[in-house]
């Protein structure tokens, strides 16, 4: 791939969360420093910027949760909280010095590919303009809350948002708050409000198998240890990484593996609710692992006090004031927070990217995201996808997939360098081949055959085109090296051994 001109970036990158920083990081440290990274918000951190619900924190061990290039020794818990999360990546910004690449506030409206120059041109919303040879979407997988279309929600006279979109002037005191969703957000932000609301409703649909979260303070003993013996942190991060791998075969091979979390789950329920028959409500009847294993603590006890109340009956309706639901009962309110979750199935609103021919990457995936490896699709040429589809990850941390796509895109311009290319797309037939590969290696996973629904599956087709299927070391095996015979590359029309003449 030849230089970019002055105006041409080499690299344009959308997103500053994990993948999008951590790639802007390895591009410098390369001596690639012709790149911009575009984030809509004032800060960076994605997802731990725009999720400030009360309790908001990670479900990974924190140890996990950092680059492996750019450990923390200084976590203050065994599960970091997101605000510290957010402070560790702008840290990062200013330790690699990638501030000067970053363009905060800057929402792209669309990037689109031209194939007669074979350059992508991205506008931003307040109409400014940026030219890039290669685009990587970083959007993350999570990010486009999913807003429930219920009958009579528009309706509503009193406080509506999304847990994403957290109020940060909001006080639950002497509030009737009603939660819709029982999902990862729900179990750490329920806790919180049941300490402070007057009353407490909280609308399931399907129960979650829930595990004990063993959380504590990290001692500023432990945190000087790691700071002066850092191969103790790397011990520490590589055992906890082996610990949470020996989960996978319960998930793709043999779902009766998982006996044993699975009593350890059932007996946290019942050590922790006291009513019979709400532990009863609270008890999953699919498989472990079919929907997402959740950590708390402090979830089940909330369902003790007497202001709060599980509702498992459906929603009819929502009135100007109240919740009825689907027996009649109407359940008044002054606050409905939905912890409805993201449409992960749907992750690229229509007409961001929009690639060959004007294709549009959201109506491509309509019937589900499709990806080869995750990172590259047919059709747009020079884009790589960072959590893309199918590396979505149950068991550990997603940090491990980030680092694996960003070393096969760092491969990828390595190659485009060296054989001369303008463009690079991934072949129709590779694409179709991997994922007919994916399918096999998903159907007889838990995900698929657990007998639940989850956001892990396409609500149409049914196609799982969230979860990576096997063991970490198998995704890192695969993207290790850019493997261009999958690839279609056209030459720049002038060798990069007669530029500048």
């Amino acid at each position: 791939m030849n230089p970019p001109s002055e105006s041409v970036l080499d690299v344009a990158i959308i997103g500053a969360g994990f993948s999008g920083l951590g790639l802007a990081i390895r591009l410098r440290q390369l001596g690639r420093h012709r790149f911009r990274v575009f984030e809509r918000e004032p800060a960076v951190g994605g997802t731990w910027w725009v999720n400030r619900y009360p309790g908001c924190a990670c479900d990974v061990p924190s140890r996990l949760y950092s680059y492996s290039f750019a450990p923390n020794p200084g976590w203050s818990r065994r599960f970091a909280p997101a605000a510290e999360i957010q402070r560790y990546l702008a840290d990062c910004v200013e330790r690699f010095e990638i501030r000067p690449q970053l363009e905060l506030e800057c929402e792209i409206r669309q990037a689109a590919w031209d194939d007669s120059r074979k350059i992508w041109t991205l506008e931003a919303t307040d109409g400014r303009r940026w030219q890039a040879r290669v685009l990587v979407a970083a959007l993350g997988g999570l990010s486009r809350p999913l807003l429930p279309d219920i009958p009579g929600i528009r309706d509503f006279q009193g406080q509506v948002f999304h847990s994403q979109a957290w109020p940060d002037d909001f006080q639950a005191e002497g509030r009737q708050i009603a939660v819709i969703g029982t999902g990862a957000t729900a179990v750490q932000l329920v806790p919180r409000l049941a300490t402070s609301a007057a009353r407490l409703d909280v609308y399931q649909r399907t129960p979650n198998w829930i595990l004990p979260r063993p959380d504590r303070a990290i001692g500023p003993g432990w945190r000087r240890l790691y700071h002066r013996l850092p191969w103790l942190g790397r011990l520490a991060r590589g055992l906890l990484w082996s610990a949470a791998e020996i989960r996978v075969p319960a998930l793709v091979w043999n779902q009766r593996l998982a006996w044993f979390h699975r009593r350890l789950a059932l007996k946290h329920l019942k050590r922790q609710v006291h009513d019979p028959e709400i532990r009863q409500r609270l008890t999953p009847d699919y498989a472990m692992g079919c929907k997402r294993v959740l950590l708390s603590s402090d979830y089940y006890p909330a369902f003790n006090r007497p202001h709060v109340e599980l509702v498992t009956d459906p929603i009819d309706r929502i009135e100007s004031d109240a919740i009825v639901d689907s027996r009649g009962r109407s359940r008044t309110i002054d606050t409905l927070v939905l912890a409805t979750g993201f449409r992960a199935t749907a992750p690229v609103p229509k007409g961001l990217i929009k690639g060959r021919d004007g294709r549009d990457l959201a109506t491509s995936w309509r019937g589900g995201p499709e990806a080869y490896k995750g990172t590259t699709v047919h059709g747009f040429p020079n884009l790589f996808t960072l959590v893309g589809p199918n590396t979505a990850i149950g068991h550990n941390s997603l940090i491990y997939i980030i680092e694996s796509q960003i070393d096969y895109v760092l491969d990828a311009l390595k190659v485009l360098d060296r054989q001369g290319a303008s463009s690079v797309e991934v072949r129709a037939q590779a694409q179709a081949d991997y994922n007919r590969w994916l399918e096999l290696r998903l159907a007889g996973s838990v995900w698929n055959s657990g007998g639940c629904r989850s956001w892990y599956l396409h609500p149409e087709t049914g196609r799982n085109s969230s979860i990576w299927p096997g063991f970490l070391y198998g995704f890192r095996r695969q993207t290790r090296r850019f493997d261009l015979q999958s690839y279609q590359l056209v030459e720049d029309e002038c060798p990069p051994s007669r530029q500048g003449e």
